[in-house]
């Protein structure tokens, strides 16, 4: 246990987390998702559901402010202009961990190519389907630092 970190997260996906660089992606995936299959580095988050994992997650990752998006979600049959009750939950967490930043709906193909590109896939064992964000990295900047 660690003061001011979520026990939700590992030591695993910390080390995971800290080793990523700026602009890196990490996917967090439904329990549905081919991750094995998918993933360079893969932290399975076995028991817990996608939306406190997303929420730890980005208490301590910055979003890339330097993109225009840096935050894509997967989308219902492969249809980005569809959503279900998911996807409203993740960007409700994301609006409060990255306030000003959208959520980016993916074809099913994009998505995937995306996912398997990441530096690292969180496979949780979220039961709904389509239940799945990618996240790219941004900076912690200096305090004498002003941002872009």
């Amino acid at each position: 246990m660690l003061i001011g970190i979520p026990a939700l997260l590992g030591p695993e996906l910390l080390a995971i987390l800290r080793g990523m660089g700026h602009g890196d992606e990490i996917a967090l995936v439904d329990g549905n998702y081919p991750a094995e299959q998918q993933a360079t580095r893969l932290v399975r988050a076995d028991g817990h559901p996608l939306i406190p994992v997303l929420d730890a997650i980005l208490s301590v990752l910055p979003v890339d402010d330097a993109v225009p998006e840096a935050l894509f979600r997967a989308s219902v049959r492969g249809d980005p202009s569809l959503a279900d009750p998911v996807h409203h939950e993740i960007e409700a967490i994301c609006a409060k961990r990255a306030p000003g930043r959208k959520v980016v709906a993916l074809a099913g193909a994009d998505f995937y190519a995306r996912v398997k590109s990441a530096h690292a896939i969180v496979a949780t064992s979220e039961p709904r389907l389509y239940a799945n964000i990618i996240i790219r990295k941004g900076v912690i900047y200096p305090p004498e630092t002003k941002k872009p």
